[in-house]
């Protein structure tokens, strides 16, 4: 919940002026839902997608204050983060929730960058596998070739806004895990193919080591995404990864 309309606009036009071309990556910003049509229109003709930070699961209806999956494509979104650990611990979202949010972004063309992690308590007990699968259930009765389209983020909740990071090893560790669930829900093409982001206290100091590892597709930017220079820092240790030859 940061930027007003005019702050998320003067990023945006800062962000297209300064972004080296990005080839090889990609490159999405999610900004409060006040400030995605005005921002759509900055980034029109760009490398820079538009994503959302939340959605409803129904198309429309009497659901006030709530903003439905056509109304995300009108403005101009191709991404939506869905269950994020927030959406989770302060407005109790659950796994059933989630799932209807997953088809309603499907249907409508979407693509849902979707959240699942463990809380400090949870990796501390060892419980770390057992909650990211729980969270993984919510992909039970989507296709196979609907499941393509999903990009999967782990975001260790111990780690978002804390200052700590899991260790490069660390998250691979998860990656790995998420990567053998997706074999085992569907087939090792799947696996393979989705993309798996990291999320929790991404800074430019480590984001470089974190996507060097084999199962680390990319990055999902908290704080550090606020400010541009940080944020470009950060698309620069990914696209470090594509000039070494490391897939």
């Amino acid at each position: 919940m940061y930027k007003t309309v005019e702050e998320s606009v003067a990023f945006a036009k800062r962000l297209r002026q300064e972004l080296p071309e990005t080839e090889g990556i990609t490159v999405a910003i999610c900004p409060p839902f006040t400030s995605l049509s005005s921002v759509s229109e900055i980034l029109r003709g760009s490398q820079i997608a538009l994503g959302a930070q939340d959605v409803h699961f129904e198309e429309e209806g009497a659901f006030t204050g709530e903003v439905s999956p056509k109304m995300l494509v009108a403005a101009g979104c191709r991404y939506v983060i869905i269950g994020h650990s927030e959406r989770r611990a302060y407005f109790s979202e659950t796994n059933a929730l989630i799932h209807q949010k997953l088809r309603a972004s499907l249907r409508s063309g979407l693509t849902p960058i979707l959240c699942v992690g463990e809380r400090l308590e949870e990796r501390e007990k060892g419980k770390t596998f057992e909650v990211v699968e729980n969270h993984m259930s919510v992909l039970k009765g989507i296709e196979k070739e609907e499941v393509k389209k999903v990009v999967m983020a782990y975001e260790p909740v111990w780690a978002i806004g804390t200052g700590k990071t899991a260790t490069p090893a660390q998250a691979q560790e998860v990656h790995v895990v998420l990567r053998k669930l997706l074999q085992t829900f569907y087939d090792a093409e799947v696996s393979q193919s989705t993309r798996i982001l990291y999320g929790g206290s991404v800074k430019p100091e480590n984001s470089e080591a974190l996507v060097r590892e084999a199962d680390i597709d990319g990055a999902l930017v908290g704080g550090a995404s606020l400010e541009v220079p940080s944020f470009i820092k950060i698309i620069q240790g990914a696209q470090s990864k594509i000039k070494s030859g490391v897939q």
